[in-house]
């Protein structure tokens, strides 16, 4: 049997001679230009709502949404103008219901004004109130004066504490209190004008961990107002998913054989909505026209690996296989940096009978030997070598592409090229006219070609504006696709770069913005 380095010449003279014949584009001779660039923060017009408390729209306020008291005195609470007043000249405690519970999910508070002293945030809890978590954010005279997390477990408190960050300085308590729950913590932002601040931050899955699928389906939210001599008015309330506070790790939903998948005239993407650190982000799912700028956020997905969690995995690649008639793909499980001594990261083999582009979508998630510093997989059916085949990053003195293949797509995969000699990330395979090639961004601020599947060097990608500067990162993903006959261009490109988000205490990857880009040979 011919090994891989024996196919090589016989690949690259077929290379040349397929340019030559059927005038093949070498990818290197594309001019990508850019065609937009937007950034993503709690887009409102991008939002999926789960539940809302509207005060103009309630008309059975008792029924509708449930008030506890969780002191003797309770607060006056009316609804006036078409907003919520709650007030009380005691200390009172009074929760609210909005609606179920989604540890994935963003909650907002649209608070008109707030006097005197007290609390607002919100409470997570069971029907016993045995287990509840409470995030609150104090305030004095209007002003922010602290932001608190509070677990109780059995009825036992086992935290309780000051979460607050970015609080030097008077921060006016007034207009959105954005609480965005990542899975194994959360942030908190508070945004008046110009960009949401960052005012609070916590791991909390060592006191709880609410990615549990029983918390999930039996916890609810409520609104959570603490007064002592006060009152807060406020406008709404929400529960949706969003788009956090930036976009990465973007990659074209395929078939089987790495074609991109169009559907209704749209591209396909799964990205990660950003939130903090490694564990923190989610995987989205978008869509949009390649001929314009309409990037709709469409859904989440999360993980089941049967043993209680749903994950918040990210850098998936999804194909629907069209013989099997099974949504299915590989993921890299991130999420164990939420409990490191406990688990290792790996990448996961995922698969779904529905359709998970929309919505709050679940995938079966399957770990099938491939544990270590291994990240951003690309798989497809190579139908010529009657093989699936996985390029993926491995971190060999730093992250380096390689190709693997195996007779089955879930398992048993041997490497059988790379690594190269580039950093490498976000790892793709797409065709340009009839021949495959591998694309890889980098830290050594070039987008890398590479042939398949022998992974030789074939050049670097041509941008007129590429999507980093002296100052940012470069290591992006490239996520070339090339469009059928009848668009005005060829290839289409969607790029994020990476600049974190402001505010964000401690170690963080909170990039970033998304870059569109439209190709001609």
């Amino acid at each position: 049997m011919k090994t891989l380095k024996n196919l090589v010449l016989p690949l690259i003279l077929f290379t040349i001679i397929n340019h030559i014949a059927f005038g093949q584009t070498s990818p290197d001779n594309i001019n990508f230009v850019r065609q937009g660039v937007q950034r993503m923060i709690f887009d409102e017009d991008q939002s999926i709502p789960l539940a809302k408390l509207e005060p103009e729209k309630i008309i059975g306020f008792s029924a509708m949404y449930p008030v506890t008291h969780f002191l003797k005195p309770h607060s006056h609470i009316e609804i006036d103008d078409d907003q919520l007043k709650i007030r009380s000249e005691q200390k009172t405690q009074t929760g609210i219901w909005i609606g179920g519970f989604n540890p994935f999910a963003t909650y907002t508070i649209n608070l008109t004004s707030c006097s005197g002293n007290g609390e607002i945030g919100f409470e997570f809890s069971d029907a016993t109130k045995t287990e509840q978590v409470f995030v609150q954010v104090g305030f004095n005279d209007s002003v922010l004066s602290d932001v608190k997390l509070k677990v109780l477990h059995k009825s036992n408190v086992v935290t309780d504490g000051s979460i607050a960050v970015n609080t030097g300085k008077a921060i006016k308590m007034k207009g959105k209190i954005i609480l965005q729950m990542l899975g194994s913590g959360f942030s908190l932002y508070i945004l008046d004008q110009g960009l949401p601040q960052v005012i609070g931050q916590s791991d909390f899955n060592t006191f709880i961990d609410l990615r549990n699928k029983n918390c999930i389906t039996t916890f609810q939210s409520h609104l959570f107002v603490q007064l002592a001599g006060g009152e807060v008015i406020l406008s709404n309330v929400e529960m949706a998913f969003n788009t956090g506070i930036g976009l990465a790790d973007i990659r074209a939903i395929t078939y089987e054989n790495g074609d991109p998948m169009f559907d209704d005239g749209r591209l396909w993407y799964t990205m990660s909505i950003r939130g903090r650190a490694l564990p923190h982000h989610i995987q989205g799912v978008f869509s949009m026209n390649p001929t314009i700028f309409d990037l709709t956020f469409e859904g989440i997905i999360v993980f089941d690996r049967n043993d209680g969690l749903l994950r918040n995995e990210i850098a998936s690649h999804i194909f629907y296989d069209r013989k099997q008639k099974l949504w299915c793909g590989l993921t890299t499980g991130f999420s164990a940096y939420a409990n490191p001594e406990k688990e290792k990261k790996q990448l996961l083999a995922i698969e779904s009978k529905n359709d998970p582009r929309r919505g709050f979508s679940i995938m079966n998630a399957v770990p099938f030997g491939m544990v270590g510093d291994i990240e951003d997989p690309h798989i497809l059916f190579d139908e010529d070598a009657n093989k699936w085949r996985m390029l993926t990053c491995e971190n060999t003195n730093g992250y380096k592409a390689v190709i693997l293949e195996s007779d089955q797509w879930d398992r048993a995969y041997k490497r059988i090229a790379g690594p190269v000699q580039h950093n490498s990330t976000g790892t793709s395979i797409q065709k340009i006219g009839n021949t495959r090639y591998c694309f890889s961004g980098s830290s050594d601020r070039k987008i890398h070609i590479y042939t398949y599947p022998d992974l030789q060097e074939a050049g670097t990608l041509k941008m007129d504006l590429p999507p980093w500067d002296e100052t940012s990162g470069t290591r992006v993903w490239p996520n070339v696709v090339q469009l059928p006959d009848g668009f005005p261009f060829k290839y289409v490109a969607l790029m994020m770069d990476r600049f974190n988000y402001p505010g964000i205490q401690g170690p963080h990857w909170t990039y970033g913005a998304l870059y569109l880009y439209h190709g001609n040979d």
